[in-house]
């Protein structure tokens, strides 16, 4: 299988087992060994008593943006630790992209950068992921 086939088939099974993506209207892009990008907007719900989008929110999907990156080798692979800056308010109707580029990688361990933007290409949020591969794949045999 090449690996751009592995790459999809491995976030596609990870977008269609997860629930609080979808809540927040997460959408996959792009996905290559060690990249992902997504598309979210920014709805009523996840907007906090300013009137702009909640941090969480916004951490959410860049973390999950790193998730998918992280995975894209078959390997199961956690968070070992995250750290993000907030730089620009996102609002609503905002429609966000969060861009998850490999930087490291040495046996188990890994990092992320994760870059979050609006429509206009305005820096939101930068997110620094650390990653630890664990034992298992997110395919089964089989599904290869």
């Amino acid at each position: 299988m090449s690996e751009t086939k592995l790459c999809f088939k491995v976030a596609e099974k990870m977008m269609a087992n997860t629930k609080f993506e979808h809540t927040l209207g997460m959408k996959l892009l792009e996905v290559e060994e060690g990249y992902a990008k997504m598309e979210m907007e920014v709805t009523q719900k996840m907007l906090n008593g300013h009137g702009t989008c909640q941090g969480g929110a916004i951490f959410s999907f860049a973390d999950a943006a790193f998730a998918i990156a992280c995975n894209s080798r078959n390997i199961a692979t956690v968070a070992a630790s995250c750290d993000i800056s907030f730089v620009k308010p996102a609002f609503l109707g905002d429609t966000l992209y969060a861009s998850a580029t490999e930087k490291y990688l040495k046996g188990r361990n890994g990092i992320y950068d994760i870059l979050v933007v609006n429509q206009k290409f305005e820096s939101v949020a930068f997110f620094t992921g650390k990653s630890k591969a664990i034992k298992g794949s997110i395919l089964e045999e089989k599904e290869l």
